[in-house]
């Protein structure tokens, strides 16, 4: 695969890459072109409100509203739309200390999310404030390595989950980082962390072979990358690893990727690992596009909100 030069739009940087060995130039100019467009964020962290003009790093950016904006705006241009979240949704604002999840939940309800993932944040208020806030959520939450079956999370969080968009078979698993060491085990109780390289080799088994998906999303919360600690497990490493995943939606790190990474998998083909730092002040946008053989390739922006 050769590596197309990076278009510079306005608030945006795009790659148009290739997707397991295939891409747009296979594309015949009278065939369909089906298009799936997957908006995502990643450790929003309570910020509800767009940052004001006096902060010294983000001055006017990021806010609920304005993301609304941008979503609705996308899903306009093409319904075929995914909303997801990697998790970390809870802890850093007054709202999360007040309200308890409650309203980052609501918000994240009507802005349609479609599914999010667990970050270690999201057990700030211990297992039970998350179980809690629950009913406030109109979205799934996925997680296929944390075992909950001891705790009242349990059948509360999917594996994976299954979308159709346009005669697209979209499937979505979620990961989560390990958390002894990095929470109190008080606050996660029971559950148990499963290895992710090993989970994703079963969850990619199912999704290709048995629920055969045409596209696969890992909603990761690893961290992008540890180069300081190189056998911690993480998006770049597990990408490496692994087969069949089409692209890795991650968070924990706040890494500010310019655009998404291309990545090669386990049989040499190409994947992607994109992140949009942190506090919701990037928005993702991944395109694919399938013709009527399903041969896709993608096209990745991270949009300032």
């Amino acid at each position: 695969m050769k590596r197309r030069d990076f278009i510079q739009q306005t608030s945006a940087t795009a790659a148009l890459v290739t997707i397991g060995g295939l891409g747009l130039q296979s594309f015949s100019t009278v065939e369909k072109v089906s298009k799936i467009t997957i908006l995502h964020t990643n450790d929003v962290h309570s910020h509800i409100d767009t940052f004001g003009p006096e902060d010294a790093r983000n001055a006017n950016m990021g806010g609920v509203a304005r993301r609304a904006s941008l979503i609705e705006s996308i899903r306009g241009e093409n319904p075929n739309t995914l909303l997801l979240d990697a998790g970390d949704i809870f802890q850093g604002t007054p709202y999360f200390n007040y309200y308890g999840g409650e309203l980052e939940f609501k918000l994240m309800s009507k802005l349609k999310y479609d599914a999010a993932t667990i970050g270690n944040h999201d057990f700030d208020n211990d297992i039970n404030g998350l179980y809690a806030q629950l009913p406030h959520a109109k979205f799934q939450f996925i997680s296929s390595n944390y075992d909950f079956s001891n705790t009242v999370m349990n059948t509360h969080v999917k594996p994976y989950k299954i979308f159709n968009k346009s005669g697209i078979k979209i499937g979505v698993f979620g990961l989560g980082i390990e958390l002894n060491g990095l929470v109190d085990p008080a606050m996660y109780k029971e559950t148990k962390y499963l290895d992710p390289i090993e989970i994703t080799q079963d969850m990619t088994r199912v999704l290709k072979n048995e629920e055969k998906c045409d596209l696969i999303i890992c909603l990761s919360h690893l961290g992008y990358d540890y180069k300081t600690n190189p056998d911690k497990i993480s998006d770049l490493k597990l990408a490496a690893a692994t087969k069949d995943i089409d692209l890795i939606i991650g968070g924990h790190t706040h890494s500010f990727l310019p655009k998404p990474t291309v990545v090669k998998n386990n049989e040499g083909k190409n994947m992607l690992v994109n992140q949009v730092g942190c506090y919701g002040i990037n928005l993702g946008r991944i395109d694919f596009y399938f013709d009527s053989d399903k041969t896709k390739s993608a096209n990745g922006t991270s949009i300032i909100v």
